[in-house]
């Protein structure tokens, strides 16, 4: 039990100082960065805590660590009162598929062309999940938004 703990605590810990590397990439400093880093060390320790309960479904996995991300940014951004896109483009770093780009672009070199189309078609059905586990929080939170903005102004619009 310890030893899986520990595992745990080292894949969200390298999770956390790749994306504390990007955020010197793209100029964010101080706390923004470690929040930055911190949403994508939440996202990979969603990932790896969804494995067993999704029976190991990797598509499902990055699906739910979306979510979790993009709720995670835009909770960040209205307590910040900046973008949730910089929370999003900071800590996605750990859930975006590369090696699976890679090893399909290796499979199209080697003419493999099999192993090709089953790596390219995992890789996108990986790159698929995280857009729509964004889009759908994203969606839900501008109606959520409309919705406060109308009850604000007391127009409700009707047949």
């Amino acid at each position: 039990m310890g030893g899986a703990v520990i595992e745990l605590f080292l894949h969200c810990l390298y999770a956390f100082l790749a994306c504390l590397g990007f955020c010197v990439l793209f100029r964010i400093n101080g706390l923004g960065a470690v929040l930055c880093s911190l949403g994508g060390a939440l996202a990979w320790l969603v990932y790896l805590l969804t494995g067993s309960a999704m029976g190991e479904n990797d598509i499902l996995q990055y699906f739910w660590a979306a979510v979790f991300l993009s709720a995670y940014a835009e909770v960040m951004a209205r307590v910040r009162k900046c973008p949730a896109t910089g929370y999003l483009l900071i800590a996605f770093i750990p859930l975006v598929p590369g090696a699976g780009i890679y090893n399909m672009m290796d499979a199209a070199l080697r003419g493999d062309t099999q192993d090709f189309l089953t790596t390219g078609l995992h890789t996108l059905s990986i790159a698929g999940a995280l857009a729509v586990g964004v889009l759908i929080v994203s969606s839900l939170v501008r109606m959520y938004n409309m919705l406060q903005r109308r009850r604000r102004t007391g127009k409700e619009e009707g047949p």
